[in-house]
């Protein structure tokens, strides 16, 4: 798999996509992505990975997952 010419990232404190070279801090950065269109549209990547998981919760709680095992 080629790596791509110019990753991007989202700069939370700017509020834009800058290509890898302008990144700032990490603690302000979300990334690497592969577009500036994907860094661009950072929220609906981490808004929809949080329903998956949130889903996956509410699936392991209806099956039990959530009990405490006896304390022996």
């Amino acid at each position: 798999m080629n790596k791509p010419a110019t990753e991007w990232y989202w700069d939370l404190k700017r509020n834009k996509a800058v290509p890898a070279g302008e990144r700032g801090r990490g603690d302000h950065m979300l990334g690497p992505y592969r577009t500036k269109g994907e860094a661009h549209n950072w929220k609906v990547k981490v808004d929809d990975r949080n329903q998956s998981w949130d889903d996956d919760d509410e699936r392991w709680n209806r099956w039990g997952g959530d009990s405490k095992p006896e304390a022996k």
